[in-house]
C-alpha cells in the first residue's frame, strides 16, 4: 500500500507543474489587473524602488503580473517569463517591504518559492513550450 504512495506515475509530476503553474499565475494576474485598469490613477503614486520613475515601475510591474502570468498561464517561453516575476518578489522582498516583518514579506515569499520551483523543473508536459518541442 505504501509503496503505490510512493511510486508516482510518469503523469502525476506534469500534473502536479500544470496544477502550480496555473494556480500561481491566475492569482498573480489578480494583483496585476487591477493595475493594469487603474494605470491612470496608480502611475503618479506607485512605488519607484528602482527609480526609473512612478509610470515606469508600473508598466514592469504590470508587465510582469499580468502578462507574464498570461504565458506562464499556458507554458509558453516559462523559464523566461518566470524571470520577471522572481525578480518583483525579490524587489518586493528586499526592497519595498526590507523593513517589514515575516508577515509581511511572506505573501512575495509564497509566491517567489513556487516560482522557483517552475523554473528549476519547467512547465511540464502540458504546456505550449512542451508542444513547440516536438
Amino acid at each position: 500500500m505504501l509503496r503505490r504512495l510512493w511510486n508516482t506515475k510518469p503523469y502525476a509530476l506534469d500534473l502536479g507543474l500544470l496544477l502550480l503553474r496555473i494556480t500561481m499565475a491566475m492569482l498573480m494576474m489578480t494583483h496585476g489587473w487591477p493595475k493594469f485598469i487603474g494605470y491612470s490613477e496608480k502611475a503618479a503614486t506607485f512605488p519607484d524602488p528602482l527609480g526609473v520613475s512612478h509610470p515606469v515601475s508600473l508598466l514592469l510591474t504590470i508587465f510582469a503580473e499580468v502578462f507574464c502570468s498570461a504565458f506562464l498561464l499556458i507554458g509558453l517561453f516559462s523559464r523566461v517569463v518566470l524571470i520577471p516575476l522572481m525578480f518583483l518578489m525579490l524587489v518586493a522582498i528586499f526592497i519595498i517591504h526590507a523593513k517589514d516583518g515575516l508577515g509581511v514579506k511572506e505573501h512575495a515569499i509564497l509566491f517567489l518559492v513556487p516560482y522557483i520551483a517552475l523554473f528549476l523543473a519547467g512547465p511540464g508536459r502540458y504546456s505550449v513550450d512542451r508542444l513547440l518541442k516536438r
